[in-house]
């Protein structure tokens, strides 16, 4: 996402996967972002405020 509506609350990287958790500030959303360079796979999670920083913290389970 490289929106400017888009802000980055959290980040974190290890063994080459980025996740980041972006808040909208247009539709107040927030996004799970995953990019893999390992794999080159990269998706997108939508993530419910409830339940925001379980998705940022384990986004492969909330992708199967």
């Amino acid at each position: 996402m490289t929106d400017s509506t888009y802000t980055e609350l959290h980040h974190r990287s290890a063994d080459g996967i980025e996740v980041s958790l972006l808040w909208s500030r247009l539709t107040n959303a927030l996004t799970v972002a995953v990019e893999d360079s390992r794999s080159g796979v990269s998706f997108e999670l939508a993530a419910p405020a409830e339940k925001a920083l379980d998705v940022f913290q384990h986004p492969f389970a909330y992708a199967a």
